[in-house]
């Protein structure tokens, strides 16, 4: 797509050179410093060239308007293709449920993983976004049971993470149990993959992305029944702490609840972080602003090791410092302040601990991206 993109500019600029009277020679753009067009242009020539150039390609980060809408399409065609993939890839694990061939548990297994499958697939036929992931370990060990909490900054989120979730997560990881808003079944497609995948719903009166949630509490004690169960057949349990879509992802997350610590203080079960950023400038939460693409770039992060938090305070604090941050400028906090809220002032053998996190550092990745502050 990319070569297509800069055969069409290169045409472009050299009927404009011809029509002009020039020959195609070569001239630097003003605004990128790529090679293009002629060394003779006039100035009103030059101008235009520029404005060519960032309608295709865009200019200081984000994408021009044309490569805005050939994105959009391409997203809007992968949604679609999700919404036949899903429902086609869910009949035959439930095919063979139905006759008794394989239990429950085996289907929502096998759902997870096809659902994982199509969403990968999917988005190399269409590539509407640029994903970059940094995964938490090198993927060959299996983790132990964990409750997983990420922040939600778009109604992509769930696509991203997994059509990534076998690099992000590693081969070997166990399948994730999504808590989600029961609301969310009024989607036909939404409520075959969730039901399929042995998703966990909670009650949740409607809002908007910043209002305040109202839990219906009565569920509370049927949640926690089905956590214990997803963790003895092999599944781990996902969250979102802030409970709904973010508004605004630049200036941090909303008000971070602490479900997350209860259920894995009850179940004793260690909490690991991921983190999205730039997921909201393809579809953002706002409805005023909806589809409307102004960058392509996406970045996920899966943090190292898991941890048993004091309180729910202390869980509360790391999250927003940690996934917080990523989420707002798509790096890491500094080194220390990260070994500091992910394995907590208090623990042994830090300086080992910190040692092993450097070692973290995807490879052609410059230490600067973990090891400051942007």
């Amino acid at each position: 797509m990319i070569t297509a993109r800069f055969v069409l500019y290169y045409v472009l600029v050299v009927v404009l050179n011809f029509s002009l009277g020039f020959s195609p020679n070569l001239h630097r753009s003003p605004n990128t410093g790529k090679i293009f067009g002629n060394a003779r242009l006039p100035v009103k020539s030059v101008s235009l060239c520029a404005k060519i150039e960032n309608e295709l390609v865009g200019n200081e980060g984000n994408i021009g308007k044309i490569q805005s809408v050939v994105a959009k399409s391409m997203m809007m065609a992968y949604i679609a293709s999700m919404c036949v993939a899903l429902p086609l890839a869910m009949a035959p694990p439930a095919i063979l449920h139905k006759f008794n061939i394989i239990k429950k548990a085996r289907r929502e297994h096998y759902s997870a993983r096809l659902g994982q499958f199509c969403a990968r697939w999917l988005m190399r036929v269409f590539p509407f976004a640029n994903v970059s992931v940094i995964p938490a370990s090198d993927g060959k060990q299996e983790e132990d049971p964990s409750v997983w909490v990420c922040n939600h900054t778009s109604m992509l989120d769930i696509f991203f993470l997994m059509a990534t979730s076998k690099k992000l997560r590693g081969k070997n990881a166990r399948p994730i149990k999504i808590i989600y808003w029961k609301q969310l079944e009024e989607n036909p497609v939404n409520r075959i993959f969730f039901k399929s995948c042995g998703f966990i719903p909670i009650d949740m009166a409607a809002n908007k992305a910043g209002e305040a949630n109202e839990y219906d509490k009565k569920g509370f004690k049927s949640l926690l029944k089905s956590c214990k169960k997803a963790f003895a057949e092999g599944f781990d349990i996902g969250i979102l702490p802030e409970g709904q879509l973010n508004p605004t992802p630049e200036k941090g997350l909303q008000p971070v609840f602490a479900g997350a610590f209860t259920l894995a203080k009850m179940s004793r079960r260690p909490i690991r972080m991921l983190a999205i950023h730039g997921a909201h400038r393809l579809w953002h939460p706002d409805e005023n602003i909806g589809m409307k693409v102004t960058s392509r770039k996406v970045k996920l992060r899966a943090y190292p090791k898991g941890r048993q938090f004091t309180s729910a305070d202390d869980f509360k604090e790391s999250f927003s410092k940690i996934v917080g941050y990523f989420g707002a400028k798509g790096s890491d906090i500094s080194m220390k302040d990260l070994h500091h809220y992910l394995f907590g002032k208090d623990q042994d053998n830090q300086e080992d601990i910190f040692e092993w996190m450097k070692g973290l550092v995807p490879k052609g990745s410059s230490k600067a991206k973990l090891s400051a502050a942007a």
